[in-house]
């Protein structure tokens, strides 16, 4: 029987052994994917800026009596694209941040314990009581 070593454990003769190591979501290289992901955000940005300005055109017209008429007009496609670029941006930043928060550790909520009108114990969380 070929038994094979996984991330859930280890399997021996059909039993699964718990894990190893703990599972951990503190990995401090998920700075560098933080810092590379606002790098490429950065740049998105910036293409958006650039490309926006190829959507947007100014057209001058000068009648007979020498009134002169100015209309900008936007270009969908560049506008589009412009649009789509800020929103990988924006993605991106989402990202950066959550990876931020894996890299920099996990830090775990502190139960408060209150006695209850019975005497019961009350385990409350912070974020759920409102206090």
């Amino acid at each position: 029987m070929n038994d094979k070593v996984g991330q859930e454990g280890a399997r021996v003769a059909g039993e699964v052994q718990p894990p190893t190591r703990p599972a951990t979501l503190h990995r401090p290289w998920r700075l560098v994917t933080a810092g590379c992901e606002l790098a490429v955000a950065a740049a998105a940005v910036w293409c958006a800026v650039w490309i926006w300005g190829f959507g947007v055109r100014t057209l001058t017209l000068t009648l007979s009596d020498g009134t002169s008429l100015t209309s900008t007009r936007l270009v969908g496609s560049w506008a589009a694209g412009a649009i789509a670029l800020g929103m990988v941006a924006g993605i991106l930043l989402v990202d950066a941040v959550r990876e931020v928060l894996l890299g920099t550790g996990v830090r775990r909520r502190r139960r408060r314990r209150r006695r209850g009108a019975t005497g019961a114990i009350e385990v409350q969380l912070p974020h759920l009581s409102g206090s």
